[in-house]
Protein backbone atom coordinates (compact mmCIF):
# COMPACT_ATOMS: atom_id res chain seq x y z
CA UNK A 1 0.00 0.00 0.00
CA UNK A 2 2.13 3.37 -0.81
CA UNK A 3 2.42 5.87 1.59
CA UNK A 4 1.74 9.64 1.04
CA UNK A 5 4.59 11.63 -0.86
CA UNK A 6 5.75 8.80 -3.29
CA UNK A 7 7.02 9.15 -6.93
CA UNK A 8 4.38 7.70 -9.00
CA UNK A 9 6.38 5.46 -12.21
CA UNK A 10 4.31 7.23 -14.46
CA UNK A 11 6.05 10.89 -13.71
CA UNK A 12 8.34 11.59 -16.88
CA UNK A 13 10.90 13.37 -14.53
CA UNK A 14 11.16 10.13 -11.94
CA UNK A 15 13.75 7.97 -13.90
CA UNK A 16 15.28 10.86 -15.95
CA UNK A 17 16.07 12.78 -13.11
CA UNK A 18 15.56 10.81 -9.41
CA UNK A 19 18.90 10.85 -7.81
CA UNK A 20 19.74 8.95 -4.26
CA UNK A 21 22.13 10.03 -1.72
CA UNK A 22 24.59 6.88 -0.96
CA UNK A 23 25.08 8.52 3.02
CA UNK A 24 27.87 6.29 3.09
CA UNK A 25 30.01 6.26 6.98
CA UNK A 26 29.02 9.98 7.05
CA UNK A 27 28.09 9.83 10.32
CA UNK A 28 31.74 8.65 11.01
CA UNK A 29 32.72 12.26 10.02
CA UNK A 30 36.08 12.06 11.96
CA UNK A 31 37.33 9.02 11.02
CA UNK A 32 37.04 9.56 6.94
CA UNK A 33 40.84 10.37 5.90
CA UNK A 34 41.97 7.43 8.14
CA UNK A 35 39.14 5.01 6.72
CA UNK A 36 39.54 6.57 2.90
CA UNK A 37 42.89 5.36 3.23
CA UNK A 38 42.61 2.05 4.22
CA UNK A 39 40.37 1.26 2.36
CA UNK A 40 42.73 2.53 -0.90
CA UNK A 41 45.15 0.11 0.27
CA UNK A 42 42.67 -2.84 0.71
CA UNK A 43 41.67 -1.94 -2.58
CA UNK A 44 44.89 -1.62 -4.23
CA UNK A 45 46.44 -5.08 -2.68
CA UNK A 46 42.85 -6.92 -3.65
CA UNK A 47 43.49 -5.27 -7.43
CA UNK A 48 47.09 -6.49 -7.74
CA UNK A 49 46.74 -9.99 -6.02
CA UNK A 50 43.68 -10.87 -8.15
CA UNK A 51 45.52 -9.59 -11.61
CA UNK A 52 48.66 -11.68 -10.17
CA UNK A 53 46.73 -14.73 -10.71
CA UNK A 54 44.65 -13.71 -13.36
CA UNK A 55 48.11 -13.09 -15.25
CA UNK A 56 49.90 -16.22 -14.03
CA UNK A 57 46.70 -18.41 -15.11
CA UNK A 58 46.72 -16.78 -18.47
CA UNK A 59 50.40 -17.16 -19.04
CA UNK A 60 50.49 -20.23 -18.17
CA UNK A 61 50.52 -23.04 -21.37
CA UNK A 62 48.65 -25.95 -20.01
CA UNK A 63 45.53 -24.52 -17.76
CA UNK A 64 44.00 -27.66 -15.78
CA UNK A 65 39.96 -26.79 -14.83
CA UNK A 66 40.89 -25.65 -11.41
CA UNK A 67 43.61 -23.26 -12.71
CA UNK A 68 40.58 -22.04 -15.34
CA UNK A 69 37.95 -21.70 -12.99
CA UNK A 70 40.26 -19.78 -10.70
CA UNK A 71 41.20 -17.25 -12.96
CA UNK A 72 37.12 -16.50 -14.20
CA UNK A 73 36.83 -16.13 -10.31
CA UNK A 74 40.07 -13.50 -9.84
CA UNK A 75 38.08 -11.85 -13.38
CA UNK A 76 34.81 -11.95 -11.32
CA UNK A 77 36.82 -10.19 -8.11
CA UNK A 78 38.38 -7.72 -10.23
CA UNK A 79 34.96 -6.54 -11.50
CA UNK A 80 33.20 -6.83 -8.62
CA UNK A 81 35.46 -4.21 -6.81
CA UNK A 82 35.41 -1.61 -9.29
CA UNK A 83 31.44 -2.25 -9.33
CA UNK A 84 31.71 -1.13 -5.31
CA UNK A 85 34.78 0.40 -4.39
CA UNK A 86 35.37 3.68 -6.55
CA UNK A 87 31.88 5.09 -5.17
CA UNK A 88 32.79 4.39 -1.91
CA UNK A 89 35.94 5.89 -1.63
CA UNK A 90 34.57 8.89 -3.42
CA UNK A 91 31.76 8.84 -0.58
CA UNK A 92 34.36 9.11 1.73
CA UNK A 93 35.64 12.37 0.15
CA UNK A 94 32.90 14.29 -0.01
CA UNK A 95 31.29 15.56 3.04
CA UNK A 96 27.42 14.66 3.86
CA UNK A 97 27.83 11.67 1.47
CA UNK A 98 27.86 10.92 -2.54
CA UNK A 99 24.87 11.11 -4.83
CA UNK A 100 24.36 8.59 -7.66
CA UNK A 101 21.09 8.89 -10.54
CA UNK A 102 18.72 6.35 -10.77
CA UNK A 103 20.54 4.21 -13.93
CA UNK A 104 23.85 5.01 -12.17
CA UNK A 105 22.10 2.95 -8.81
CA UNK A 106 20.13 0.40 -11.14
CA UNK A 107 23.09 -0.47 -13.09
CA UNK A 108 25.67 -0.54 -9.38
CA UNK A 109 22.95 -3.10 -7.98
CA UNK A 110 22.77 -5.44 -11.93
CA UNK A 111 26.37 -5.51 -11.82
CA UNK A 112 27.16 -6.21 -8.35
CA UNK A 113 23.99 -9.17 -7.91
CA UNK A 114 25.11 -10.83 -11.54
CA UNK A 115 28.71 -11.14 -10.38
CA UNK A 116 28.01 -12.33 -7.30
CA UNK A 117 25.62 -14.72 -8.51
CA UNK A 118 28.12 -15.44 -11.39
CA UNK A 119 30.61 -16.46 -8.53
CA UNK A 120 27.76 -18.52 -7.17
CA UNK A 121 27.31 -20.63 -9.88
CA UNK A 122 31.23 -20.68 -10.17
CA UNK A 123 31.73 -22.62 -6.53
CA UNK A 124 29.02 -24.98 -7.86
CA UNK A 125 31.22 -25.55 -11.10
CA UNK A 126 34.34 -25.84 -8.98
CA UNK A 127 32.64 -28.27 -6.81
CA UNK A 128 32.03 -30.32 -9.70
CA UNK A 129 35.42 -30.32 -10.92
CA UNK A 130 36.58 -31.64 -6.77
CA UNK A 131 34.01 -34.09 -6.99
CA UNK A 132 34.99 -35.69 -10.39
CA UNK A 133 38.47 -35.40 -9.72
CA UNK A 134 38.16 -37.34 -5.85
CA UNK A 135 35.62 -39.84 -7.14
CA UNK A 136 35.97 -40.37 -10.72
CA UNK A 137 39.86 -39.92 -11.26
CA UNK A 138 40.12 -42.25 -13.82
CA UNK A 139 37.59 -40.08 -16.31
CA UNK A 140 38.70 -36.67 -14.91
CA UNK A 141 40.60 -35.39 -18.28
CA UNK A 142 37.64 -36.84 -20.40
CA UNK A 143 34.71 -35.69 -18.70
CA UNK A 144 36.57 -32.09 -17.35
CA UNK A 145 37.23 -31.52 -21.30
CA UNK A 146 38.37 -27.91 -22.10
CA UNK A 147 34.90 -27.22 -23.74
CA UNK A 148 32.98 -27.91 -20.88
CA UNK A 149 34.76 -25.65 -18.57
CA UNK A 150 34.03 -22.91 -21.50
CA UNK A 151 30.63 -23.94 -21.16
CA UNK A 152 29.99 -24.19 -17.16
CA UNK A 153 31.72 -20.53 -17.17
CA UNK A 154 29.78 -19.08 -20.20
CA UNK A 155 26.65 -20.50 -17.93
CA UNK A 156 27.68 -19.28 -14.30
CA UNK A 157 28.09 -15.82 -16.25
CA UNK A 158 24.81 -15.74 -18.34
CA UNK A 159 22.97 -17.25 -14.95
CA UNK A 160 24.23 -14.70 -12.63
CA UNK A 161 23.44 -11.42 -15.32
CA UNK A 162 19.77 -13.38 -16.15
CA UNK A 163 18.49 -13.30 -12.51
CA UNK A 164 20.35 -10.13 -11.36
CA UNK A 165 18.52 -8.12 -14.54
CA UNK A 166 15.08 -9.53 -13.33
CA UNK A 167 15.94 -8.78 -9.81
CA UNK A 168 16.46 -4.69 -10.31
CA UNK A 169 13.77 -4.77 -12.74
CA UNK A 170 11.70 -5.77 -9.88
CA UNK A 171 13.30 -3.91 -7.46
CA UNK A 172 13.34 -0.02 -9.20
CA UNK A 173 9.49 -0.64 -11.11
CA UNK A 174 8.70 0.41 -7.48
CA UNK A 175 7.07 3.82 -5.92
CA UNK A 176 9.67 5.35 -3.73
CA UNK A 177 8.84 7.90 -0.88
CA UNK A 178 10.60 11.71 -1.09
CA UNK A 179 13.36 10.35 0.85
CA UNK A 180 16.23 9.19 -1.43
CA UNK A 181 18.79 8.88 1.22
CA UNK A 182 20.36 5.38 1.35
CA UNK A 183 22.27 4.47 4.52
CA UNK A 184 24.91 2.54 2.90
CA UNK A 185 28.09 2.95 0.54
CA UNK A 186 26.84 1.08 -2.21
CA UNK A 187 23.00 0.59 -3.77
CA UNK A 188 22.18 -3.15 -2.25
CA UNK A 189 18.92 -4.28 -2.36
CA UNK A 190 17.82 -4.18 1.19
CA UNK A 191 19.25 -0.60 1.73
CA UNK A 192 17.08 0.50 -2.04
CA UNK A 193 13.84 -1.93 -0.78
CA UNK A 194 14.13 -0.06 2.24
CA UNK A 195 13.17 3.09 0.62
CA UNK A 196 9.94 1.45 -0.84
CA UNK A 197 6.65 3.14 -0.21
CA UNK A 198 4.68 -0.22 0.31
CA UNK A 199 3.52 -1.70 3.86
CA UNK A 200 3.19 -5.18 2.08
CA UNK A 201 6.06 -8.60 1.60
CA UNK A 202 5.34 -8.31 -1.79
CA UNK A 203 8.61 -6.15 -3.11
CA UNK A 204 10.35 -8.94 -1.25
CA UNK A 205 9.63 -11.69 -3.12
CA UNK A 206 12.08 -11.06 -6.39
CA UNK A 207 14.95 -10.91 -3.34
CA UNK A 208 13.34 -13.97 -2.04
CA UNK A 209 13.43 -15.57 -5.71
CA UNK A 210 16.71 -14.52 -6.58
CA UNK A 211 18.18 -15.79 -3.25
CA UNK A 212 16.69 -19.18 -3.69
CA UNK A 213 18.05 -19.60 -7.24
CA UNK A 214 21.53 -17.78 -6.56
CA UNK A 215 22.42 -18.90 -3.36
CA UNK A 216 20.26 -21.51 -2.55
CA UNK A 217 20.13 -23.74 -5.42
CA UNK A 218 23.92 -23.68 -5.83
CA UNK A 219 24.75 -23.91 -1.98
CA UNK A 220 22.32 -27.29 -2.89
CA UNK A 221 24.76 -28.59 -5.71
CA UNK A 222 27.64 -27.58 -3.56
CA UNK A 223 26.41 -30.17 -0.69
CA UNK A 224 25.47 -32.81 -3.02
CA UNK A 225 29.25 -33.11 -4.80
CA UNK A 226 31.13 -33.03 -1.02
CA UNK A 227 28.79 -35.64 0.55
CA UNK A 228 29.95 -38.02 -2.50
CA UNK A 229 33.70 -36.39 -1.84
CA UNK A 230 33.17 -37.79 1.91
CA UNK A 231 31.70 -41.09 1.02
CA UNK A 232 34.52 -41.68 -1.42
CA UNK A 233 36.85 -40.56 1.52
CA UNK A 234 36.24 -42.87 3.17
CA UNK A 235 36.65 -45.98 0.95
CA UNK A 236 40.36 -44.63 0.55
CA UNK A 237 42.64 -47.19 2.99
CA UNK A 238 45.45 -44.55 3.44
CA UNK A 239 45.37 -41.63 5.94
CA UNK A 240 47.91 -40.20 3.70
CA UNK A 241 45.95 -40.56 0.44
CA UNK A 242 42.96 -39.35 2.24
CA UNK A 243 44.41 -36.05 3.73
CA UNK A 244 46.14 -35.40 -0.05
CA UNK A 245 42.67 -36.00 -1.57
CA UNK A 246 41.11 -33.85 0.98
CA UNK A 247 44.05 -30.91 0.67
CA UNK A 248 42.97 -30.50 -3.02
CA UNK A 249 39.40 -29.27 -1.81
CA UNK A 250 40.44 -26.78 1.22
CA UNK A 251 40.70 -23.68 -0.55
CA UNK A 252 37.38 -24.06 -2.46
CA UNK A 253 36.05 -24.49 1.00
CA UNK A 254 37.43 -21.95 2.36
CA UNK A 255 35.89 -19.38 -0.42
CA UNK A 256 32.55 -21.21 -0.14
CA UNK A 257 32.54 -20.42 3.84
CA UNK A 258 33.39 -16.88 3.28
CA UNK A 259 31.08 -16.09 0.54
CA UNK A 260 27.89 -18.16 1.59
CA UNK A 261 28.55 -16.83 5.17
CA UNK A 262 28.41 -13.02 4.51
CA UNK A 263 25.79 -13.29 2.06
CA UNK A 264 23.71 -15.32 3.75
CA UNK A 265 23.50 -12.22 6.85
CA UNK A 266 22.99 -10.04 4.09
CA UNK A 267 19.75 -11.41 2.06
CA UNK A 268 17.93 -14.28 4.06
CA UNK A 269 15.93 -12.47 5.60
CA UNK A 270 13.06 -10.34 6.55
CA UNK A 271 12.68 -6.41 6.16
CA UNK A 272 11.23 -5.92 9.43
CA UNK A 273 14.94 -7.16 10.53
CA UNK A 274 16.84 -4.60 8.66
CA UNK A 275 19.77 -2.43 10.27
CA UNK A 276 21.69 -0.38 8.41
CA UNK A 277 24.33 0.15 10.56
CA UNK A 278 24.94 -3.63 10.98
CA UNK A 279 24.71 -4.13 7.05
CA UNK A 280 27.20 -1.26 6.46
CA UNK A 281 30.11 -3.38 8.48
CA UNK A 282 28.47 -6.73 7.05
CA UNK A 283 28.84 -5.10 3.47
CA UNK A 284 32.49 -3.62 3.94
CA UNK A 285 33.54 -6.95 4.83
CA UNK A 286 31.52 -9.03 1.83
CA UNK A 287 32.94 -6.37 -0.59
CA UNK A 288 36.43 -5.61 0.74
CA UNK A 289 37.97 -8.35 3.25
CA UNK A 290 36.79 -11.00 1.21
CA UNK A 291 38.13 -9.85 -2.43
CA UNK A 292 41.82 -9.98 -0.38
CA UNK A 293 41.21 -13.04 1.15
CA UNK A 294 40.85 -14.90 -1.89
CA UNK A 295 43.99 -14.55 -3.30
CA UNK A 296 45.69 -15.44 -0.36
CA UNK A 297 43.84 -18.38 0.24
CA UNK A 298 44.52 -19.26 -3.41
CA UNK A 299 48.64 -18.61 -2.79
CA UNK A 300 48.59 -20.52 0.61
CA UNK A 301 46.42 -23.98 -0.35
CA UNK A 302 46.92 -24.12 -4.05
CA UNK A 303 50.03 -26.19 -5.46
CA UNK A 304 48.70 -25.18 -8.69
CA UNK A 305 48.06 -21.41 -8.53
CA UNK A 306 51.55 -21.53 -6.45
CA UNK A 307 53.41 -22.89 -9.08
CA UNK A 308 51.81 -20.79 -11.69
CA UNK A 309 53.26 -17.55 -9.30
CA UNK A 310 56.52 -18.96 -9.41
CA UNK A 311 56.68 -19.24 -13.04
CA UNK A 312 55.38 -15.63 -13.84
CA UNK A 313 57.97 -14.02 -11.11
CA UNK A 314 60.52 -16.38 -12.75
CA UNK A 315 59.51 -15.06 -15.98
CA UNK A 316 59.36 -11.40 -14.42
CA UNK A 317 63.17 -11.73 -13.08
CA UNK A 318 64.25 -13.11 -16.33
CA UNK A 319 62.99 -10.40 -18.31
CA UNK A 320 64.42 -7.71 -15.93
CA UNK A 321 67.74 -9.13 -16.01
CA UNK A 322 67.56 -8.99 -20.08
Amino acid sequence: MPCEGCMERDNKSTDATMEFLLLGFSELFCLRVLLFLIFLIIHLVTLAGNMMIFMAVVMEPSRPPMLFFLCQLSVIELCYTLVIVPKALLGLIVVGGSTISFIGCAAQMHFFVALGGAECFLLAAMSYDRYVAICQPLHYVAVMSEELCLRLAVACCLGGFAVALGLTVAVFRLPFCQSHRINHFFCDVPAVLHLACTQSYTPELPLLAACVVLLLLPLLLILTSYVCIAVALLHITSSAGRGKAFSTCISHLAITFLHYGCATFMYIRPKSSYSPARDKMVSLVYTNITPLLYPLIYSLKNKEIRGALRKLLRRKKIAQLN
